[in-house]
């Protein structure tokens, strides 16, 4: 595997040396910590700390950042030729003010440089300090963001074959899951057995070498608090009570494979669902086939969001469609396109998309179902395939 991905970040790289070279830039400054997996491997724990990576147009990558990261970056990748370290953040020395200074020992104090976020840093904690346009007057920075989301929009066949590998261990996750759901246990309880077996039979299946590189569990699959009337919120974070008999459960299924991870969401319906479950879990269907139906590429990502809006419109559900009709997914969980009447993005071969239209009826219980979609030449690849029936969701009692 090790050799497949190799040839893959020499993809991403020679993608982004046309970038440099088009822009006459020396070097690229990546702060992102998602760029960074996508061009090195790198998987870097984002705190308040300042780090960076910097790939020179020469083929040398060098890693800015704590102390601590020293002996983990190299283990993570064989891509990155030096490492420059600070002790701490704040530090008697702001960090930035050190990178400006590792900067004019590279002699890039006078060079033109694309960043892709900031040429300072970002945080969820907020950043405070400097930025290197400050510290190097004489260097000149580039905004090349957009160009690299543009590289990471269309996956790649190495990629897609990951995802695929996802999908299928979600889709054991997923089993796991709605034989392990019971009247009486907590979400949590479910979500943790199903997610363990499933992990310990990914990790005997791939081996030794694997490990996880987004999440602490190489396989997830659970309901995130969206269990009876819960299910009814979107976002739902837990819930308080067991799971009971008569519930509608909203799930979600997925497995880590070198960071990329397909998404599968089900319903399941704790003992026979009632006539009024049936009916909205049937409109749901139908307005994931809608989306699945309109999806194909030359398509703009807003059209199949609006052929959902008409269809619930039509189908009398307009008030319960809370969100749109899907994402982008790779090495993020959401990233564009988004099927949103909003975004007029052309669909092309290699996007990777969700499609989870989902409608919320307040006290009874939400009905969403995702999958995810590969756009090909000639049409659509649904990827994930745990069955979507009503009957193959109830969780006997």
């Amino acid at each position: 595997m090790y050799m497949v991905l190799s040839k893959e970040f020499e993809r991403r790289l020679n993608l982004l040396y046309n970038v440099m070279e088009r822009h006459g830039l020396e070097a690229v400054y990546i702060v992102n910590t998602v760029n960074m997996m996508y061009f090195t491997g790198l998987n870097y724990l984002q705190t308040e700390r300042p780090a960076a990576i910097v790939i020179r147009r020469n083929g040398e990558i060098y890693f800015l950042g704590p102390l601590l990261e020293r002996d983990h970056v190299l283990t993570q990748t064989r891509l990155i030729t030096k490492v420059y370290t600070y002790r701490d953040y704040p530090g008697e020395t702001h960090p930035i003010e050190l990178f400006a200074n590792w900067f004019k020992e590279l002699h890039l104090d006078q060079a033109k440089i694309g960043y892709d976020s900031t040429p300072g840093y970002i945080s969820y904690w907020g950043y405070r300090g400097p930025s290197l346009t400050e510290l190097l007057p004489n260097a000149t920075f580039v905004n090349i963001a957009d160009e690299i989301y543009a590289m990471r929009l269309i996956k790649s066949d190495v990629e897609i074959n990951l995802l695929k590998e996802s999908a299928k261990w979600a889709n054991l996750a997923h089993s796991l899951l709605q034989d392990y759901t019971a009247p009486g246990l907590y979400d949590y309880e479910v979500s943790l057995r199903a997610s363990l077996d499933a992990s310990l039979m990914m990790k005997k299946a791939l081996g030794p070498s694997y490990k996880p590189l987004r999440s602490e569990y190489p396989v997830y699959a659970g309901f995130r608090g969206q269990v009876g009337e819960h299910s009814a919120y979107p976002h739902s974070i837990s819930v308080e009570r067991p799971i009971r008999i008569g519930d509608v459960l909203v799930t979600g299924a997925t497995a880590d494979i070198y960071g990329y991870m397909a998404e599968l969401e089900r319903n399941l319906f704790v003992g026979k669902p009632t006539n009024e479950i049936i009916k909205y879990h049937k409109i749901a269907l139908k307005l994931q086939d809608v989306a699945l139906n309109t999806l194909r590429p030359g398509v703009k990502a807003s059209d199949v969001d609006k052929a959902v809006i008409n269809a619930a419109k039509e189908l009398g559900v307009i008030d319960y469609l809370l969100h749109h009709s899907g994402h982008g997914l790779g090495l993020e969980t959401h990233e564009a396109p988004f099927l949103d009447i909003g975004d007029n993005t052309v669909l092309r071969p290699g996007m990777v998309i969700t499609v989870e239209p989902g409608i919320y009826i307040p006290g009874l219980g939400g009905f969403r179902h995702s999958d995810t979609v590969v756009v090909r030449e000639d049409g659509i690849e649904v990827i994930t395939y745990y069955p979507r029936d009503t009957d193959s969701l109830i969780v006997e009692v």
